[in-house]
């Protein structure tokens, strides 16, 4: 009897059996990478589109600024009216940050945890200042608190201002930043589940110390990412603010408003001086802004690794 000897090799696959039907390994591979050259040419399109609409603006704000000399800069910032527009803005943002905070939790809070009728139109209600231009966010309250408004005639009976006051500037503000927070938890919230505040409740936790032990520890840095995008957005805000301000230099002027006021009066140098504020501003949330992505990065990869 004849006897095989040596090993019997295993039965190749198929090629369908390691690619999906009717694609080739080449054109699997051809799907997913592009060539060299057109890799090096998309890179270089969206560096120099960055460049051209990013760097150079952003160089150019500091280079005029500083064009003068440092005593002109320090005399356009400390100037009275600059002083003035920086405190109004610091004191609408401090305002309508802390507004939009607690806004963002409650509703990422009811939409992730909670099933309920008109669940989504809250969720469409919250997208609503990304569809609405700042401008016409003004006009709605001119057009409700305004002389001519809806409660023009009681406000000024009762001696109150909303328009060209600070309370309209904080309303304004608070329109056009309260999605930032709320759309950067409710992600985050519905991808983790209601599993752990369940778990919590039945080991006996009340409602505030699931929210202070269970879910803030989890969504702490996406809050922060949150606060940083609504703080920059809230001291940049031009549009709306712009509506209900009333431009009154000294009084109801933000730092974007003085910023234009300056520029249309030929005072270039005292103009990107005061926009180099912005413009630092703008530098320190990117910064911030990667120090917390990477951070959230390092968070999801040691719970990765937990889990494993």
């Amino acid at each position: 009897m004849n006897t095989i000897a040596g090993t019997v090799a295993a039965p190749s696959l198929p090629p369908s059996a390691s690619a999906p039907s009717g694609v080739t390994p080449r054109a699997q591979r051809g799907s997913t990478t592009e060539p060299v050259w057109v890799q090096r040419l998309l890179i270089g399109i969206a560096l120099l589109f960055m460049t051209l609409f990013l760097f150079v603006p952003l160089g150019t704000v500091f280079f005029e600024a500083f064009k003068k000399g440092a005593s002109v800069y320090w005399a356009a910032i400390s100037d009275e009216d600059a002083l003035s527009a920086i405190k109004l803005t610091l004191i609408a943002t401090g305002i309508s940050v802390p507004l939009n905070l607690a806004f963002g939790i409650a509703a990422a809070w009811s939409i992730t945890k909670f099933d309920f009728r008109g669940k989504n139109v809250l969720l469409t209600l919250i997208d609503l200042p990304f569809s609405v231009s700042p401008v016409i966010a003004g006009l709605i309250y001119v057009l409700v608190f305004g002389l001519q408004g809806w409660f023009g005639e009681w406000l000024r009976d009762h001696d109150l201002k909303v328009i060209f006051a600070v309370p309209g500037i904080v309303l304004a503000t608070v329109f056009v930043t309260f999605p930032f927070v709320a759309r950067e938890l409710i992600p985050l919230m519905q991808a983790q589940g209601t599993e752990q505040e369940e778990a919590a409740r039945v080991l006996g936790a009340n409602g505030w110390q699931i929210f202070r032990r269970v879910t803030l520890p989890n969504v702490k840095w996406a809050l922060l990412y949150g606060v940083i995008l609504c703080n920059a957005r809230a001291m940049g805000e031009f549009g709306a603010v712009s509506v209900v301000s009333g431009h009154i230099r000294g009084q109801t002027n933000t730092m974007p408003l003085h910023i234009e006021i300056l520029y249309n009066e030929y005072q270039f140098a005292a103009a990107f001086a005061v926009a180099s504020l912005l413009a630092l501003l703008a530098l320190v949330t990117l910064v911030l802004k990667y120090a917390v992505e990477q951070r959230v990065k390092a968070s999801r990869r040691a719970a990765g690794e937990r889990s494993e």
